[in-house]
């Protein structure tokens, strides 16, 4: 496995040491990018050696932390060919453990705390990142403290409590989970594994552009449209490309990035559409994609640039197009995806018909999660769109013959 030989900051380009723990750059709180001796990693190794490994995110064990990996087997999902549109491709994320894409990530930051003798973790979320951190953090004997939104599907708060995690349901998003944890931590002794909070999560979000590149024989799509609340996966994918190109496995081309985003909290979308290079705190966000509820990412910097390096997008759809789709692909391509997921494919429809993509492009689609973790919020929406049908009368007296 590869030493990460310094931690870079992606603001200031400062190098900070990676022999500790570390969150975000101490002079202008900066995400911090792992970075390793590619040139070495070039010379002794070629695509052909993945041949045999486990089809886990481990197999990139070159360009992933030299720490003993706490792995539930996450990772290496499949690329399946939609059955609607000849040239796309979904990338099923919900088989992971824990249900979501969150496992790679989380598999890789419990890594790294074990590795640096952290006790106690804690993190803020809006569901699938606090199933995998109580997951990881039980395999590996650490405490997890979560905080999540008291309205969050009842499965991520079920299995977080299962799995042994001390859990706050709070009455508010995400960013009202995030500033307890910022108010505790320091006198809890908590380690802070937030969204893009300390430098490893993206390390195991950024196997997912490993696998799309690997599956699809080394050459990458036209086109990537990820559903976006705090952005790690689309980070991690950019950074792997480059880190792909400078292993020599890939060559300058990159897939067009789309964000994809829910109406109801769309904080990217109005700050691309607007030409910011950040966005801005999304007042009242109410969306039924919950993982999308995220009113200020913090990384959104680097997502904005990475969508003008792509010539990418961001785009938003409404709930009831992200429930339309999510039965299109139930009924059709045999996936329950996750309301996040959804969004993508109704992303890629819109982006269809305004001719972004046209019907040769090479599209990967990312169900993020499985739908089997949402089934009170999907009953309660069907609930809203089925019609009341009128209450029977009772009527006394005697049935006569037909």
């Amino acid at each position: 496995m590869a030493h990460v030989t310094h931690l870079e900051c992606t603001k200031c380009a400062q190098s900070l040491s990676a022999d500790i723990p570390q969150t975000v750059c101490p002079k202008d709180g900066g995400v911090l990018y792992a970075r390793y001796d590619l040139a070495a990693i070039q010379k002794a190794t070629r695509p052909e050696q993945l041949r045999g490994r486990p089809c886990t995110m481990w197999r990139y064990a070159e360009v992933l932390p030299d720490a003993s990996p706490c792995s539930l087997g996450e990772g290496f999902t499949p690329m399946l060919a939609s059955r609607e549109y000849p040239n796309v491709l979904i990338k099923d994320e919900g088989l992971n453990p824990t249900g979501s894409f969150k496992a790679r990530g989380l598999s890789a930051a419990i890594t790294m705390a074990k590795h640096y003798g952290l006790k106690k973790l804690a993190i803020p979320s809006a569901g699938n990142a606090a199933g995998a951190l109580a997951a990881y953090a039980a395999a590996a004997g650490l405490e997890a403290h979560i905080f999540m939104p008291k309205d969050v599907p009842m499965a991520n708060r079920v299995e977080s409590e299962y799995y042994g995690a001390r859990v706050t349901l709070v009455d508010g998003l995400i960013s009202d989970c995030a500033r307890m944890v910022a108010e505790r931590k320091q006198k809890e002794g908590w380690f802070d594994v937030s969204t893009l909070k300390e430098p490893y999560r993206i390390e195991g979000k950024k196997t997912m552009g490993y696998e799309v590149a690997e599956q699809m024989d080394w050459r990458l799509p036209d086109g990537i449209i990820y559903p976006t609340g705090g952005g790690v996966g689309l980070i991690g994918m950019w950074k792997a490309f480059d880190e792909l190109q400078e292993l020599g496995w890939i060559g300058s081309e990159r897939p067009r990035m789309v964000t994809v985003q829910s109406s109801g909290c769309a904080p990217i979308v109005k700050a691309w559409d607007e030409g910011k290079n950040v966005s801005e705190m999304w007042p009242d966000a109410a969306t039924s994609a919950a993982g999308l509820r995220v009113p200020k990412a913090y990384g959104d910097y680097i997502i904005l640039d990475i969508l003008r390096k792509s010539r990418g997008i961001a785009v938003a759809v409404t709930d009831e197009e992200i429930l339309d789709a999510l039965r299109n692909w139930a009924r059709v391509e045999g996936i329950f995806a996750a309301p996040e997921g959804a969004a993508a494919l109704a992303a890629y429809r819109n982006l269809r018909s305004s001719g972004f993509f046209s019907p040769t492009d090479k599209v990967v689609l990312f169900n993020t999660g499985t739908g089997l973790k949402y089934l009170d919020t999907l009953a309660g929406l069907d609930a809203v769109a089925q019609p009341k049908l009128p209450t029977s009368r009772h009527i006394a007296g005697i049935i006569g013959p037909y």
